[in-house]
């Protein structure tokens, strides 16, 4: 198996996937159609059952992805068209559960077999993801928090984003100064307040980054206004 430090983060589009292994967790992260979509397969490494985040394009590669295993869950970070072209073909090949935030659900193609909010657990296995509800990209985006506990303690936790944070900048809110505002407010109290720098980010889209590394730049991109 790669080593942690193995893993960069980078994954082409159409490419070869990449992998990390967590503790409690096997990651494996794929750039998937014409958006460079991000989609991260999450596997239970006792008891293999596995959670993709974002069905977001190309179905037979997903599903080579989940194989003989399956999919328990698909989880949409957002309503946006680019990241849910793969799910109804997704979840009918796999029975998977299709969760979503209820102020995105009604505009996703599949009707979402549960609805989640800020604060609620998300598990895969013997591993729990937390809710974060971040308002700006969409009204219903989420995040996924994963904090693994280990006997000596926790690790840096592990955040995937959706399209509302990425490396340089928060997500797209469409030049609305409310949008951004809102979306800025529930980062800096939901995300940089309480997570340490070590926290490593998997975005919608391109490379991973840390908090610690985006940090410094938060009143920057307050002060651009996107």
């Amino acid at each position: 198996m790669p080593a942690l430090d193995a893993y960069t983060g980078h994954v082409d589009q159409g490419g070869a996937a990449a992998t990390r292994e967590l503790p409690g967790l096997h990651l494996t992260k794929v750039s998937v159609g014409d958006f460079d979509n991000n989609c991260y397969l999450l596997r239970c490494t006792e008891t293999g059952e596995q959670l993709l985040i974002d069905a977001a394009n190309d179905a037979p590669r997903l599903l080579e992805l989940a194989g003989p295993a399956g999919l328990a869950t698909v989880v949409t970070s957002h309503r946006h068209w680019d990241h849910v072209q793969a799910l109804e073909a997704v979840t009918k090949a796999t029975g998977a559960a299709s969760i979503a935030h209820p102020d995105d659900a009604p505009e996703i193609p599949v009707p979402p077999t549960r609805l989640v909010s800020d604060g609620d657990e998300i598990t895969v296995g013997r591993a729990s993801l937390r809710v974060i509800h971040l308002v700006g990209h969409t009204a219903g985006s989420i995040a996924l928090l994963y904090e693994p506990e280990l006997p000596g303690g926790s690790i840096a936790p592990h955040l995937f984003t959706g399209d509302c944070l990425f490396p340089g900048g928060p997500g797209n809110t469409e030049k609305d100064p409310q949008r951004f505002a809102t979306l800025m407010d529930d980062l800096e109290r939901k995300v940089f307040g309480p997570l340490p720098d070590e926290t490593w980010v998997y975005p919608g889209h391109g490379d991973d980054t840390t908090l610690g590394k985006e940090r410094p730049h938060v009143f920057e991109w307050r002060q651009r206004g996107w």
